[in-house]
């Protein structure tokens, strides 16, 4: 048995309770700029966060449409396209990632994920 074209991690969930996992951490890191959790989820939702990131910078109604449906939520989608995308400057590597130590229960590597540019949930007009 070998593991080549396997993509992603399983965490020990079933395929719709996996996908429902990474849409509520990637509509909190949008909503709050910072979260925390375990090292292997942050590293998983920054795979499909900046691709979501970059559908936004692009702008459109299809744009649009699209990540409400892949967030199943028009709030956090207006957000996302209407106040974050504009403010970031860069191409890619729009996430970090720094590692926060040790959770006490089952000593699980923690980490922090935020955005690398500094965003102000301030509408401008």
């Amino acid at each position: 048995m070998h593991r080549h074209g396997y993509k992603g991690r399983k965490f020990g969930r079933e395929t719709d309770q996996r996908r429902a996992l990474k849409r509520g951490l990637i509509k909190a890191l949008i909503e709050h700029q910072s979260i925390t959790t375990t090292l292997a989820k942050a590293k998983e939702i920054r795979r499909e966060a900046e691709k979501l990131i970059t559908v936004a910078k692009k702008g459109g109604l299809a744009n649009r449409r699209l990540l409400i449906a892949r967030l199943d939520d028009i709030k956090t989608a207006d957000l996302l396209m209407d106040i974050i995308a504009p403010q970031i400057k860069r191409d890619s590597g729009y996430l970090r990632i720094e590692r926060a130590g040790f959770r006490r229960g089952d000593n699980t590597e923690m980490a922090t994920i935020s955005f690398v540019d500094n965003i102000e949930l301030k509408e401008t007009k």
